[in-house]
Protein backbone atom coordinates (compact mmCIF):
# COMPACT_ATOMS: atom_id res chain seq x y z
CA UNK A 1 0.00 0.00 0.00
CA UNK A 2 1.36 3.38 -1.01
CA UNK A 3 1.74 5.66 2.01
CA UNK A 4 0.45 8.75 0.15
CA UNK A 5 -3.04 7.26 -0.01
CA UNK A 6 -3.47 7.60 3.76
CA UNK A 7 -3.58 11.39 3.40
CA UNK A 8 -6.60 11.24 1.10
CA UNK A 9 -10.29 11.00 1.86
CA UNK A 10 -10.99 8.94 -1.26
CA UNK A 11 -14.53 8.88 -2.64
CA UNK A 12 -15.71 6.62 -5.45
CA UNK A 13 -18.50 8.41 -7.27
CA UNK A 14 -19.90 5.31 -8.95
CA UNK A 15 -22.68 2.78 -8.48
CA UNK A 16 -20.71 0.11 -10.34
CA UNK A 17 -20.01 -3.01 -8.26
CA UNK A 18 -17.08 -3.82 -10.57
CA UNK A 19 -15.36 -0.48 -9.91
CA UNK A 20 -15.96 -0.91 -6.18
CA UNK A 21 -14.36 -4.37 -6.28
CA UNK A 22 -11.33 -3.22 -8.28
CA UNK A 23 -10.67 -0.31 -5.92
CA UNK A 24 -11.07 -2.60 -2.88
CA UNK A 25 -8.48 -4.95 -4.39
CA UNK A 26 -5.90 -2.13 -4.19
CA UNK A 27 -6.29 -2.11 -0.42
CA UNK A 28 -7.41 1.52 -0.45
CA UNK A 29 -9.81 2.91 2.16
CA UNK A 30 -12.61 4.75 0.40
CA UNK A 31 -16.27 5.62 0.66
CA UNK A 32 -18.93 5.42 -2.04
CA UNK A 33 -21.24 8.31 -2.83
CA UNK A 34 -23.14 7.59 -6.01
CA UNK A 35 -24.21 10.36 -8.33
CA UNK A 36 -27.31 10.18 -10.50
CA UNK A 37 -26.40 11.78 -13.84
CA UNK A 38 -28.17 11.47 -17.17
CA UNK A 39 -25.48 9.92 -19.38
CA UNK A 40 -26.00 12.00 -22.52
CA UNK A 41 -23.19 13.52 -24.57
CA UNK A 42 -22.94 15.62 -27.76
CA UNK A 43 -23.28 13.39 -30.82
CA UNK A 44 -20.20 14.77 -32.60
CA UNK A 45 -17.80 13.48 -29.92
CA UNK A 46 -15.37 10.63 -30.59
CA UNK A 47 -15.52 7.55 -28.37
CA UNK A 48 -12.61 8.78 -26.24
CA UNK A 49 -14.07 12.27 -25.91
CA UNK A 50 -17.50 10.86 -25.06
CA UNK A 51 -16.06 8.73 -22.25
CA UNK A 52 -14.10 11.70 -20.87
CA UNK A 53 -17.13 13.99 -21.18
CA UNK A 54 -19.33 11.59 -19.18
CA UNK A 55 -16.67 10.98 -16.54
CA UNK A 56 -16.18 14.72 -16.06
CA UNK A 57 -19.95 15.29 -16.09
CA UNK A 58 -20.21 13.01 -13.05
CA UNK A 59 -17.35 14.86 -11.33
CA UNK A 60 -18.90 18.28 -11.99
CA UNK A 61 -22.32 17.09 -10.80
CA UNK A 62 -20.88 15.83 -7.52
CA UNK A 63 -22.02 18.06 -4.61
CA UNK A 64 -19.00 20.13 -3.55
CA UNK A 65 -20.20 20.34 0.06
CA UNK A 66 -19.42 16.62 0.37
CA UNK A 67 -15.74 17.26 -0.43
CA UNK A 68 -13.20 18.04 2.29
CA UNK A 69 -9.81 19.69 1.85
CA UNK A 70 -8.15 16.27 1.49
CA UNK A 71 -10.95 14.63 -0.52
CA UNK A 72 -10.14 12.95 -3.80
CA UNK A 73 -13.11 11.99 -5.94
CA UNK A 74 -12.90 9.23 -8.55
CA UNK A 75 -15.53 9.15 -11.30
CA UNK A 76 -15.49 7.03 -14.44
CA UNK A 77 -17.40 6.05 -17.55
CA UNK A 78 -17.02 3.23 -20.04
CA UNK A 79 -18.12 3.25 -23.67
CA UNK A 80 -17.92 0.59 -26.37
CA UNK A 81 -17.04 1.60 -29.92
CA UNK A 82 -17.78 -0.71 -32.85
CA UNK A 83 -17.12 0.56 -36.38
CA UNK A 84 -17.44 4.16 -35.15
CA UNK A 85 -20.79 3.36 -33.53
CA UNK A 86 -20.98 4.00 -29.79
CA UNK A 87 -22.78 1.40 -27.71
CA UNK A 88 -24.02 2.41 -24.29
CA UNK A 89 -26.06 0.40 -21.80
CA UNK A 90 -28.93 -1.57 -23.35
CA UNK A 91 -32.42 -0.50 -22.32
CA UNK A 92 -33.97 -3.96 -22.56
CA UNK A 93 -33.43 -7.59 -23.63
CA UNK A 94 -34.05 -6.82 -27.28
CA UNK A 95 -31.41 -4.10 -27.38
CA UNK A 96 -28.91 -6.26 -25.45
CA UNK A 97 -29.36 -9.12 -27.93
CA UNK A 98 -28.94 -6.71 -30.87
CA UNK A 99 -25.70 -5.30 -29.41
CA UNK A 100 -24.19 -8.74 -28.86
CA UNK A 101 -25.12 -9.81 -32.38
CA UNK A 102 -23.32 -6.72 -33.63
CA UNK A 103 -20.19 -7.57 -31.59
CA UNK A 104 -20.23 -11.25 -32.56
CA UNK A 105 -17.35 -12.47 -34.77
CA UNK A 106 -15.63 -9.09 -34.81
CA UNK A 107 -13.55 -6.71 -32.70
CA UNK A 108 -14.46 -3.53 -30.86
CA UNK A 109 -12.81 -0.97 -28.59
CA UNK A 110 -13.67 -0.50 -24.93
CA UNK A 111 -12.78 2.97 -23.67
CA UNK A 112 -12.86 3.79 -19.97
CA UNK A 113 -12.21 7.34 -18.86
CA UNK A 114 -11.71 8.25 -15.22
CA UNK A 115 -11.50 11.62 -13.55
CA UNK A 116 -9.66 12.55 -10.36
CA UNK A 117 -11.07 15.63 -8.64
CA UNK A 118 -10.26 17.61 -5.54
CA UNK A 119 -11.45 21.03 -4.41
CA UNK A 120 -8.48 22.51 -6.26
CA UNK A 121 -8.25 20.61 -9.53
CA UNK A 122 -9.69 18.04 -11.89
CA UNK A 123 -7.78 15.79 -14.29
CA UNK A 124 -9.01 13.06 -16.64
CA UNK A 125 -7.36 9.98 -18.15
CA UNK A 126 -8.45 7.15 -20.42
CA UNK A 127 -7.53 3.66 -21.51
CA UNK A 128 -8.47 1.70 -24.65
CA UNK A 129 -8.71 -2.09 -24.93
CA UNK A 130 -9.48 -3.96 -28.15
CA UNK A 131 -11.73 -6.99 -27.60
CA UNK A 132 -12.24 -9.85 -30.08
CA UNK A 133 -15.40 -11.97 -29.90
CA UNK A 134 -15.82 -15.35 -31.54
CA UNK A 135 -18.94 -15.97 -33.62
CA UNK A 136 -21.66 -16.18 -30.99
CA UNK A 137 -24.73 -18.31 -31.66
CA UNK A 138 -28.21 -16.91 -31.10
CA UNK A 139 -28.68 -19.47 -28.32
CA UNK A 140 -25.50 -18.30 -26.53
CA UNK A 141 -26.53 -14.66 -26.77
CA UNK A 142 -30.07 -15.32 -25.57
CA UNK A 143 -28.86 -17.52 -22.69
CA UNK A 144 -26.47 -14.82 -21.50
CA UNK A 145 -28.98 -11.97 -21.71
CA UNK A 146 -31.69 -14.01 -19.98
CA UNK A 147 -29.49 -15.23 -17.10
CA UNK A 148 -27.13 -12.26 -16.59
CA UNK A 149 -29.33 -9.30 -17.57
CA UNK A 150 -26.42 -7.02 -18.62
CA UNK A 151 -28.43 -3.79 -18.62
CA UNK A 152 -25.91 -1.88 -16.50
CA UNK A 153 -23.00 -2.61 -18.86
CA UNK A 154 -21.86 -0.72 -21.94
CA UNK A 155 -22.02 -2.99 -24.97
CA UNK A 156 -24.34 -5.38 -23.09
CA UNK A 157 -21.68 -7.65 -21.62
CA UNK A 158 -19.31 -8.15 -18.72
CA UNK A 159 -15.93 -9.63 -19.62
CA UNK A 160 -15.77 -11.37 -16.23
CA UNK A 161 -19.13 -13.11 -16.80
CA UNK A 162 -20.14 -16.23 -18.73
CA UNK A 163 -20.16 -14.53 -22.14
CA UNK A 164 -16.59 -13.34 -21.63
CA UNK A 165 -15.39 -16.78 -20.63
CA UNK A 166 -16.92 -18.57 -23.62
CA UNK A 167 -16.93 -15.82 -26.22
CA UNK A 168 -13.85 -13.61 -26.02
CA UNK A 169 -10.93 -14.98 -28.01
CA UNK A 170 -8.36 -12.32 -27.12
CA UNK A 171 -7.88 -8.77 -25.95
CA UNK A 172 -5.24 -6.13 -26.61
CA UNK A 173 -4.82 -3.89 -23.58
CA UNK A 174 -6.04 -3.93 -19.99
CA UNK A 175 -8.54 -6.60 -18.91
CA UNK A 176 -9.59 -4.46 -15.94
CA UNK A 177 -10.28 -1.54 -18.27
CA UNK A 178 -13.01 -3.68 -19.88
CA UNK A 179 -14.38 -4.40 -16.40
CA UNK A 180 -14.80 -0.65 -15.95
CA UNK A 181 -11.59 0.78 -14.49
CA UNK A 182 -7.95 0.59 -15.70
CA UNK A 183 -6.89 0.03 -12.12
CA UNK A 184 -3.12 0.02 -12.77
CA UNK A 185 -3.48 3.50 -14.27
CA UNK A 186 -5.72 4.70 -11.43
CA UNK A 187 -3.10 3.55 -8.90
CA UNK A 188 -0.31 5.33 -10.76
CA UNK A 189 -2.25 8.58 -11.18
CA UNK A 190 -3.38 8.61 -7.54
CA UNK A 191 0.25 8.62 -6.45
CA UNK A 192 1.17 11.65 -8.55
CA UNK A 193 -2.14 13.60 -8.61
CA UNK A 194 -1.35 16.27 -6.02
CA UNK A 195 2.34 16.40 -6.92
CA UNK A 196 1.91 17.46 -10.56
Amino acid sequence: MHEDFHHYDIILGSQSPRRKLLLEDLGIDFSIISIDVEEVFPEHLSAVDAAIYLSELKAIAFPKEKLKENSLLITADTVVSHSDQLLGKPRDCQEAVAMLKLLSDTSHDVITAFTLSSLKRMKSFYSITKVYFKALSDAEIEYYVEHYKPFDKAGAYGIQEWIGKIGIEKIEGSYFNVMGLPIHQVYSELITFEKD
